[in-house]
């Protein structure tokens, strides 16, 4: 049993490219061998900046599966979900608009600069200015403890730690909540009892880190406690209330360094992208007219790779000895830039091979995806059902 739960989503709004899968699916196909996955389509998320053109997304929602498919995400080892399809999201979302304070959301770094950066959009839009709160939604109703994110997204991360820390705050402390601690400490038996009131006393008296692990420890092993005891013994050891919304980590990935056609960061806005599964022919047509290095007009010029996107390329695809003879021809003149082209053209087919040989699979028999999808909305439904009842309950809404 993986001890982290690992959360992630991607916006459906048009197709996969490389720079996804180097940025975003490699790291995906590491985790799910390593932890406990949810990977989810965020279509709510991509309303917040495409809502008039609803029509994008639902195109790009089961492409964009087919993708994380072909790419290697392993549904027995992940599970796959539509944000949309687990309702429990908006109501978590909705619940914890009632306690955030609006200028939390207004300071987000990323809120100016998206206003600043997409001009030909009307963002002046509660969707828009509350999507950080959506995604801590997200994060929360699934008890994530690591989510991977790029450093700009780290302040979100932050943020939903906030706001975990302001819900416990307030609805954390239920009656009696010392008693019914205590209580919960004799279920674990006299011996281990003991040990955790030891544990806790050093962390509370001495601010033992140490401790304070090892008791966590000595909880997450107890099988026989429930569900809101144990929560209720981890909000103790620390001195809280009861843990009702636990804080994540941030994962910090490394930002993506696949370059472009033109040497840019690949991005679907600079128009200078390979789709993921994008056919061979059309790929070494991309790839055979790049600009190279404006010095070499003549194929007896020499030049120089720095100036050349392509070298860019070879810095992904190429091992160290093809990057030095091609330096070394680039340098003396000795080969073309055709010639220079064509290693980063194999490399490039071939890794794209087996996705497209697994790609069809799911174009040939589309149920397969719907199934798999539908699996994974059922286990997230679950997981998100078992959250929002303990929501419910602290917050006093189980009256009905």
């Amino acid at each position: 049993m993986f001890a982290d739960r690992i959360l992630s989503g991607m916006r459906p709004t048009g197709s996969l490219h490389l720079g996804h899968y180097h940025g975003v699916l490699k790291n995906w196909i590491r985790m799910q061998h390593e932890y406990e996955c949810l990977f989810f389509v965020a279509d709510w998320h991509a309303l917040t900046t495409h809502y008039d053109a609803p029509e994008i997304i639902e195109q790009s929602v089961w492409d964009m599966v087919i993708d994380w498919l072909a790419s290697g995400v392993d549904p027995a080892r992940a599970t796959l979900f539509i944000q949309s399809k687990v309702p429990e999201h908006a109501e978590l979302h909705l619940l914890l608009s009632m306690i955030t304070p609006l200028g939390w959301l207004e300071r987000m770094p990323t809120y100016k600069d998206q206003q600043e950066r997409l001009t030909s959009k009307d963002l002046s839009t509660y969707g828009f200015l509350g999507y950080p709160l959506l995604q801590s939604a997200d994060i929360l109703i699934y008890r994530a403890t690591q989510v991977p994110v790029g450093e700009d997204q780290i302040p979100h991360i932050e943020f939903t730690r906030e706001i975990a820390r302001r819900f416990n705050h307030l609805y954390g402390r239920d009656p009696g909540f010392a008693e019914k601690a205590e209580l919960a400490v004799k279920k674990l038996g006299s011996k281990k009892a003991r040990l955790y009131k030891e544990l806790r006393n050093r962390f509370q008296e001495q601010g033992d880190d140490e401790a304070l692990e090892a008791a966590k420890a000595l909880l997450d092993e107890q099988q026989s406690l429930s569900l809101g005891d144990r929560e209720r013994l981890f909000g103790y050891l620390e001195g809280g209330g009861k843990v009702i919304l636990s804080e994540p980590q941030a994962m910090l990935t490394a930002a993506s360094k696949m370059p472009g056609l033109d040497g840019q960061k690949m991005s679907k806005s600079y128009q200078n992208t390979i789709s993921l599964r994008e056919d061979e022919m059309s790929v070494t047509k991309k790839i055979r007219t790049m600009p190279t290095d404006p010095a070499r007009i003549r194929r007896t010029d020499p030049g120089d790779p720095e100036r050349c996107p392509v070298w860019a390329l070879h810095q992904v695809y190429s091992d160290e000895n093809t990057r030095q003879s091609v330096a070394q021809g680039c340098t003396t003149a000795g080969i073309g830039c055709i010639e220079c082209k064509q290693p980063v053209i194999d490399a490039v087919l071939s890794e794209q091979r087996p996705m497209r040989e697994r790609a069809q699979l799911y174009l040939d028999d589309p149920a397969l995806v719907r199934n798999i999808i539908a699996d994974g909305n059922e286990k997230a439904r679950k997981l998100a059902g078992e959250t929002m009842r303990d929501v419910r309950e602290a917050m006093g809404l189980n009256y009905a």
